[in-house]
């Protein structure tokens, strides 16, 4: 199986299935002497992991992570960096059902035509489990970039079904007003605007007891962001960032700056008109450039432009529901139903969002290093 393997100075390789002993990921090009221990990895694992709230998955994962190379007194080396973090709740046995069916929104038939054999264990290779050591690797990645030149990537829930939020300036979203409410309890939901996160809730509450999923939108801010990132033809960090995201399991869409709302459209409504920052320093030279607005999201002609990246993802419902549904079989392609067994999450996005965050901060680590090599 290719397709492993992910950027280009900084390279993630990651091998793994959901149901196995573990995932790990190799990364290669981190530089050598970033401060890194495996605790760095656990704040965006833990908001990853299953079992965090009621409205998720309960199956119980600690996701804790083990360094095994790349690493020496606290700082890494600038050889391969390899992250392992192991499997310790799998439930095989509730996948036993499922085995000479095709489960409606899952891989499980385009494994069988292309390979002629699956995991059928949770999705095997396919599965989001996979997603814990890319997380782990985009702590790193954001570790470098805040380094490098102080960039952030901050992730939230903009719209879970008919319910949308309300943010005025994606820029000033804060992790705090992300994870936690305004009387300091826990945003489960992970949407920065309160009143709506309570409505996000009920809607996947309710769902949840029709034995059914719901899907949404997350919103990628990316800030301090420098002009020049991204190359102006195939290596468009537009391109690389959608290549990204598209990646995760379950994303049906991504758009960045107005997206899709450009189609209506003029080119004089469109366009963001140049201007300079306003400075204590006289000298022009040293003036900052910057937009009035930002529907180009940050990147033009596939080149950042040192406004804030803005990306979102359209997140389609849990495949895998309690209720039946109909199918057919493997073998004999007789018509079924199916009813899937074991725990899985009525809605993706809460977990989706240290997702997102770590693979924009992958690809903006691995653009820096293409532009600045380390010698």
């Amino acid at each position: 199986m290719s397709g492993n393997s992910f950027g280009q100075a900084f390279r993630i390789t990651t091998a793994g299935e959901s149901h196995g002993p573990g995932n790990v990921v190799i990364i290669d090009g981190v530089p050598p002497g970033l401060s890194l221990c495996e605790d760095d990895l656990l704040p965006d694992l833990r908001r990853r992991r299953p079992g965090q709230s009621k409205i998720v998955t309960q199956r119980d994962e600690a996701d804790e992570p083990e360094i095994l190379s790349g690493v020496f007194d606290g700082k890494t080396t600038g050889t391969s960096l390899a992250i392992l973090i192991r499997n310790k709740d799998q439930r095989s046995r509730d996948y036993d059902d499922i085995k000479d069916v095709y489960r409606p929104g899952h891989a499980d038939y385009t494994f069988d035509a292309k390979y002629g054999f699956r995991d059928y264990r949770g999705g095997g290779r396919s599965s989001a489990r996979e997603t814990t050591v890319r997380v782990a690797a985009g702590a790193v990645a954001k570790k470098l970039i805040a380094e490098a030149f102080g960039g952030k990537v901050l992730a939230y829930v903009v719209q879970i079904g008919d319910v949308q939020a309300e943010i005025a300036d994606p820029s000033s979203v804060t992790l705090e007003q992300v994870e936690q409410l305004s009387d300091s309890s826990p945003n489960v939901v992970r949407c920065p605007d309160n009143d709506a996160a309570g409505r996000m809730l009920a809607k996947i509450e309710e769902v949840r007891s029709q034995q059914d999923s719901i899907g949404g939108v997350a919103e990628i801010v990316a800030t301090n962001i420098p002009p020049g990132l991204g190359e102006p033809v195939f290596d468009k960090i537009k391109a690389d960032l959608a290549k990204a995201l598209f990646s995760l399991p379950a994303v049906l869409g991504v758009e960045y700056g107005i997206g899709f709302g450009c189609a209506t459209m003029r080119g004089s409504e469109n366009n963001d008109i140049f201007t300079t920052e306003e400075s204590d320093d006289p000298s022009a030279e040293s003036a900052k450039v910057i937009t009035q607005s930002n529907r180009h999201g940050g990147m033009l002609g596939g080149i950042t432009s040192g406004m804030p990246i803005l990306l979102r993802a359209a997140v389609k419902p849990t495949s895998s529901l309690s209720q039946e549904q109909p199918t057919i079989t493997r073998k004999e392609k007789r018509p079924t139903t199916v009813r899937t067994r074991g725990r899985h999450d009525p809605c993706l996005l809460p977990r989706f969002i240290p997702m997102a965050e770590a693979m924009v901060a992958i690809v903006l680590a691995d653009h820096w290093l293409r532009w600045h090599k380390p010698c």
